[in-house]
């Protein structure tokens, strides 16, 4: 109760994915497993780049990153659906809810970011292969490894910290698995419809800026590929930027129909499964992408496998 006497809300209620007690346990075990693949698969790629001389390049340094990223992408999530499947009230503490909201969007835009530097990075390499030497550098490569970290981290900080700020006097119950903006925004007692247009202005701005400039990139990647002579030389360039596209596809289709087109007409279940492709699906099938269509990774990846094999043998 504040000292207006109205009751301010402390926790919200997270509905999920509202089933039977047996469904629920199907829900559990389906997200667990997709989690530890998840982890297995993106700290496998960090372990390979970590420890396989031959990955120390800005390319394989970009994936580490982007690795160490969907980990904590998924894990600001996950864990807490996990908690909820097996839970009767389903509530998440106010600071909570922030917190997830903010760290959710933050480590968002990094991969929007990052997503942006790997399209540079293969640019440079395909099109440039003569200066990128000089160019990529590891100091360069430093660089913009920061900058996506710091700009990520910032481009929602100051709107979320006024959409927290704003009165939650009840209803409580989110409608969701995760603490999101439309939600958030609909339960809080003042209308706040500018606060709300920056928020979704800055969202668009990013996504669109940093689609359009990956598929510029991409434009001139493919222009440059198809002047290759060799067909090796084509397969191997189409091999290492197919695999990119996959990502960027799967990742901006969706968070594309959420955050950019309208989205008043879908329903709230449609809601709900797109932000599950691209908050979950979505970690757990890119280490597959970038090791499957990768002769390095792949063998950077067995080296590591076989190194825990004999680790638990010896």
């Amino acid at each position: 109760m504040n000292k207006s006497g109205i009751s301010t809300v402390t926790q919200f209620v997270l509905l999920g994915f509202p089933g039977p007690w047996k469904m629920q346990i199907i829900f559990f075990s389906m997200l667990l497993l997709v989690y530890i693949l998840t982890l297995t698969g993106n700290i496998a790629i960090i372990c390979a780049v970590r420890w396989d001389h031959r990955l120390h390049t800005p390319m394989y340094v970009f994936l580490a990153n982007f690795s160490f990223l969907e980990v904590w992408y998924v894990t600001c999530t996950v864990p807490n659906m996990l908690v909820n499947f097996l839970s009767k009230t389903k509530t998440i503490s106010f600071s909570g809810c922030f917190t997830q909201f903010y760290f959710f969007f933050s480590l968002g835009t990094t991969e929007c970011f990052f997503l942006c530097v790997m399209a540079y990075d293969r640019y440079l390499a395909i099109c440039r292969p003569l200066h990128y030497p000089t160019i990529m550098t590891g100091k360069l490569c430093a660089i913009l490894v920061s900058l996506c970290w710091l700009t990520g981290f910032l481009g929602h900080s100051v709107p979320i910290l006024f959409i927290s700020q704003l009165p939650y006097c009840g209803p409580n119950i989110i409608d969701h698995f995760l603490c999101d903006v439309d939600p958030l925004m609909a339960l809080s007692c003042a209308t706040s419809p500018i606060i709300e247009h920056v928020f979704h202005s800055v969202s668009s701005l990013i996504i669109i800026l940093t689609i359009l400039y990956i598929l510029g990139s991409y434009t001139l990647v493919l222009r440059a590929v198809l002047r290759v002579p060799s067909s090796s030389g084509r397969q191997k360039a189409f091999s290492t930027c197919g695999s990119h596209l996959i990502v960027v596809s799967l990742f901006y289709g969706t968070i594309m129909v959420m955050y950019v087109s309208p989205t008043s007409g879908n329903s709230v279940a449609m809601h709900k499964i797109i932000t599950l492709i691209y908050s979950v699906v979505t970690p757990v099938l890119n280490p597959l992408i970038y090791s499957l269509r990768n002769r390095d990774m792949k063998f950077a990846l067995h080296q590591v496998l076989c190194g825990m094999r004999i680790m638990q043998t010896s």
